[in-house]
């Protein structure tokens, strides 16, 4: 047994004294539609409702028993999941630390974060992006002498993230794990699983996924060294790093990068709403990651075969609801956003209402008219129940003559008016 696999199993059971294992599940509405077993790892039922727990636990622990050691003081830089595990495990210890954020943070994830650390924990809101509370997390472990707990780029992070594989071979309780599906981040979870696994379960496959907006994993095995992303969609904002972590990247080289999935954020949105819907299963856009990757498998590939999703997180804030409904919707073409032009004189409205479809609904209208011109704009949002509904109206407004433009995709403006 290597010295990792040993270091894991120690850290395994250190954490299992503050949470039990996390389910994992058979999933029937997955399993019958992909006409596999399809098992979701459960770390959305953590304390914190992340896998982030484990890596902060452990980090803790370590630095704690470590014997040339004075650790009093601990220090993050997130505003999300890692910072809630970091605070449980102040909390846990009983160690002063403080947690830095950007001002732009949710009060959601601001009051969680200090309910699980309770008094042991301070919140210090720092610079309106991530970046600057970063550096000012830096600084203050620099002049207060505290420990710095990163989010993933670390051995004893890895260590405690790769947790997450013993217990799914133990709970398969003999079966083959065929393949297992894992997001990726900044690539804590996914690096430590795999290198705990690979030994152990030498049969197992492994996808990897990441998000269109945010794909460091994929551009840096393009390149053959880590990148960073100039620029990256922080929809899916427990997965969107712009750089994959050094000690991660070190692990995860060697995967062919058609193992590494990117999933569009539109259609990741959809899936979370069927698995809120359907399996009554709340996840963060991170966590319906590796669930959503199903749909790009080979069926034959997979069919019969035992498939193991890793859900790594259900920190969703029902506020952002409308917003992966529409996101979803777009996704699909299920609904478009048109400015038109429209002569401004009676019955212009009347006559263009008569050309939706029965399946078209508007869910958004806008105009103001405009006596000194002869005519108008309207912006206009409609749903509708099949994307050639919109084909069929589309050539309805061109045989009478409607000027239109769909921005439904042009995020600069649609952003600004919708």
């Amino acid at each position: 047994m290597s010295a990792f696999q040993e270091s894991v199993k120690k850290a395994r059971l250190k954490i299992a004294a503050i949470f039990p294992e996390t389910p994992l599940q058979l999933n029937r509405f997955l399993s019958d539609k992909y006409d596999c077993n399809v098992y979701l790892k459960r770390e959305d039922l953590t304390p914190v409702r992340s896998y982030k727990i484990r890596g902060a636990f452990n980090f803790f622990s370590k630095a704690l028993e470590h014997p040339d050691g004075h650790a009093e003081k601990f220090v993050c830089a997130s505003a999300g999941n890692h910072a809630q595990g970091f605070a449980y495990a102040c909390n846990h210890f009983q160690k002063q630390g403080t947690v830095f954020m950007p001002t732009t943070t949710p009060q959601q994830k601001i009051d969680k974060t200090r309910a699980f650390g309770g008094s042991w924990i301070e919140v210090k809101l720092v610079g309106d992006i991530f970046d600057e509370a970063y550096a000012a997390a830096h600084r203050y472990a620099e002049s207060e002498s505290a420990h710095m707990v990163p989010p993933f780029d670390h051995p004893d992070i890895i260590e405690g993230q790769a947790t997450v594989g013993l217990e799914i071979l133990e709970q398969l309780e003999g079966e083959d794990l065929d393949l297992l599906i894992m997001p990726i981040g900044g690539g804590g979870l996914s690096a430590g699983v795999m290198k705990v696994l690979l030994p152990l379960s030498p049969q197992t496959d492994f996808r990897f996924v990441e998000p269109v907006g945010a794909p460091s994993l994929t551009e840096s095995l393009n390149s053959g060294q880590r990148i960073k992303l100039a620029k990256i969609d922080n929809f899916v904002d427990g997965a969107a790093v712009a750089q994959i972590g050094e000690h991660n990247f070190d692990i995860l080289k060697s995967v062919p990068v058609e193992k590494v999935l990117l999933i569009p954020e539109g259609r990741l949105c959809a899936t979370m709403v069927k698995m809120l819907n359907i399996e009554g299963v709340v996840l963060e856009p991170a966590g319906a990651l590796s669930i959503d990757a199903l749909a790009d498998l080979d069926p034959d590939a997979i069919r019969d075969k035992n498939i193991v999703c890793v859900t790594s997180g259900g920190n969703f804030d029902f506020e952002r609801l409308p917003e992966v409904k529409e996101r979803a919707l777009k996704y699909a073409s299920l609904k478009k956003y048109f400015v038109l032009r429209m002569p401004q004189r009676p019955g212009a409205l009347k006559d263009f209402l008569f050309l939706l479809g029965q399946d078209d609904d508007i869910t958004r209208f806008e105009y103001l008219k405009k006596s000194a011109r002869n005519f108008g704009s309207i912006l206009i949002g409609i749903e509708t129940k099949d994307p050639e509904n919109f084909k069929i109206l589309m050539e309805k407004f061109e045989k009478s003559g409607i000027q239109y433009q769909d921005i439904t995709n042009n995020e600069v403006l649609s952003n600004f008016i919708v």
